[in-house]
């Protein structure tokens, strides 16, 4: 996966959130969520180390609000966002090329998986279609047929429903979030693959006929 935020730049855009307006953690979470068009939600364990480090730094603060700590930059920290003001431009242009390379990378592996769901379910569908076309024999009934035909659907749908949760929940893991057009692309190709075997369980019933 595409990282979102090279070696350094995460430190120096928490900078650049912080000299907008103090903020806490939880908030600066967000807002990189924001900035990221959802794609990525670093984990508490990422951010709050690097604030220490920029207190440490002294280039921000922090005061307790009630349950909240909230984070402030200091002069020294705006002169070093002022100072690295192309490099914030950038990361800007960095963080919208990460975004749509990584939201490509995700349809691209929902259509895969698509692919190969089609292939085995067309693939299942046509085993049973031939097999309702055979003569029936006394050592090979169709009913036989047709529940090893069953078992092999049952095994290709169970194959891309792990595989493709397994890509989805890697993606979400490591810091993107779904988007409701991957969604809705994934929903659009079950209900084609779905229509599509529908379509083959009627024609198979048709020659039966």
């Amino acid at each position: 996966m595409t990282p979102v935020f090279s070696h350094g730049d995460l430190r120096l855009y928490l900078l650049s959130l912080l000299d907008e307006q103090p903020r806490h953690g939880y908030d600066l979470i967000q807002a990189l969520s924001d900035r990221t068009g959802g794609t990525y939600t670093p984990s508490a364990g990422t951010i709050y180390p690097r604030l220490a480090k920029l207190e440490e730094e002294g280039l921000v603060t922090k005061t307790v609000d009630g349950r909240k700590t909230v984070y402030a930059i200091t002069e020294a920290g705006r002169a070093e966002v002022a100072a690295r003001s192309a490099d914030l431009d950038g990361i800007e242009e960095g963080l919208a090329d990460s975004v749509r390379l990584i939201a490509d990378e995700v349809r691209g592996s929902v259509r895969e998986a698509m692919k190969s769901l089609r292939a085995d379910l067309a693939s299942a569908a046509q085993g049973e279609r031939t097999a309702s076309r055979e003569r029936p024999r006394p050592d090979h009934d169709p009913r036989v047929r047709s529940r090893q035909e069953l078992q092999r659907a049952d095994a290709a749908v169970n194959a891309f429903r792990a595989r493709i949760r397994a890509d989805l929940r890697t993606h979400v893991a490591r810091g993107g979030v779904l988007k409701a057009s991957v969604v809705d692309d994934l929903s659009r190709a079950l209900d084609e693959a779905a229509r599509g075997v529908t379509r083959g369980i009627h024609t198979t019933r048709t020659d039966a006929g």
